[in-house]
């Protein structure tokens, strides 16, 4: 090949790859865009403060953290959602169980929204639920990745859950 072929033929192959490059820059900055999105949390009622429990998308996809105050499910968020309670302001005492149980003591301030992550570690058997605090930006950071834990279903479960609790053994 002469060297005029060979550079036509590198300046043929520039021009064909910017266009593919710019449609993949802007499907990037597409994601991170949606990746960015704001997930618009209410203040809580007057008086009271809420807690916001969320689940980042990641490990133990099926294993859903099932949250308890007392022995009593208040909530169970899956992969990539969250759900926002409302609580008395003061100390509570959440838990987590699947193979290992997980506790997380928190001070529910009047006024205030506190933000909890429930991630997933590696078990034995089934994935390890572990709760910690979180903050609003660690919750933001993720928002465009989350969505509400559907209400219905998360009412169903409490309500099988209760069923389940009170059945003789």
């Amino acid at each position: 090949m002469t060297k005029y072929k060979i550079l036509r033929l590198a300046l043929l192959g520039a021009l064909v790859s910017v266009p593919a490059t710019s449609a993949i820059a802007k499907e990037k900055a597409m994601k991170d865009k949606a990746m960015m999105a704001k997930v618009e949390i209410p203040a809580p009622p007057a008086g009271k403060g809420q807690v916001v429990f969320w689940r980042p998308s990641a490990m133990g996809m099926a294993i859903r953290c099932t949250i308890r105050e007392g022995g009593k499910m208040i909530g169970r968020v899956g992969n990539g959602k969250y759900f926002i309670m409302t609580a008395e302001p003061g100390a509570h005492k959440y838990t987590t169980k699947t193979e290992a149980t997980d506790e997380l003591n928190i001070e529910v301030e009047p006024d205030e929204t506190t933000f909890v992550k429930c991630k997933i570690a590696a078990g034995i058997m089934a994935g390890r639920p572990n709760l910690s605090p979180s903050t609003k930006a660690d919750f933001d950071a993720k928002a465009g990745k989350l969505k509400l834990q559907d209400a219905a279903e998360m009412e169903e479960a409490m309500k099988e859950d209760e069923a389940e609790m009170t059945k003789p053994k």
